[in-house]
């Protein structure tokens, strides 16, 4: 039977000791990522974005179309269908943005409460029953917004929330129970739970690193314990 030499096998019962500390660093990372990934692989993406919850817009009706009246410089103008209305969405120099109506070109102002009922109901196709709706400002938008704006939140029986802005009224976003749980989900999976925007940093860097190098400390420790085995 032949023996490694002194200095070999103590650097390799090292390697062992180093690949069982840095192991047990990798353990947190590696257990979130793959809990993670296997929750956010449960449904199709399609229903945890509540594809089949959105209606659609209604197709415009031909029409004469009045052009906005503007008073200050824009730099974008879309024709957007609300409910049964078409209206001029207008952003300024400033990216302010604003609404006018179709017919007529008159500003229709912000969107108050009871309109933005009916424009979250017109845009959810959902069983559930409209439960509670509630303003939020452009700098308290709700996590699962994910955009600073001035917005109506609908919450209906199922869980959905569906956003509508405030000064447009045009749909933002829809999020069902099943998306926020993905969204948790994945910001343990990018190790950004508050945020869960932040896809590079050092904490990610830091744990990915250790379970790069904890996996090759390992797959040298195996060939290395084949090769021992083959001797004997």
């Amino acid at each position: 039977m032949q023996t490694a030499p002194v200095p070999r096998k103590k650097f390799m019962q090292r390697l062992a000791r180093w690949h069982i500390w840095l192991g047990w660093a990798a353990a947190i990372p590696l257990v979130l990522w793959t809990l993670s990934g296997l929750f956010m692989v449960l449904r199709p993406i399609e229903q945890v974005r509540g594809e089949d919850l959105r209606r659609q817009p209604a197709p415009f009706a031909p029409q004469v179309l009045v052009p906005p009246q503007l008073s200050t410089p824009t730099t974008r103008l879309a024709l957007v269908q609300e409910g049964p209305r078409a209206v001029w969405v207008t952003t300024g120099a400033d990216k302010r943005q604003a609404r006018y109506s179709a017919d007529s070109g008159a500003a229709l102002g912000p969107v108050e409460v009871m309109e933005a009922r009916q424009l979250a109901e017109a845009a959810y196709a959902g069983p559930a029953a409209l439960s509670g709706i509630r303003r939020f400002t452009a700098d308290q938008a709700p996590l699962d917004l994910r955009r600073p704006r001035p917005s109506w939140q609908a919450s209906f029986a199922d869980g959905t929330h569906l956003y509508i802005d405030a000064d447009t009224g045009e749909v933002l976003a829809l999020r069902t129970g099943w998306w926020r749980a993905f969204d948790f989900m994945w910001g343990l999976h990018i190790m950004d739970p508050v945020g869960r925007e932040d896809t590079s940093h050092w904490l990610l860097w830091l744990f990915g690193t250790a379970a790069l190098v904890t996996s090759l400390f390992g797959t040298t420790l195996l060939f290395r314990r084949r090769r021992t085995a083959k001797r004997v």
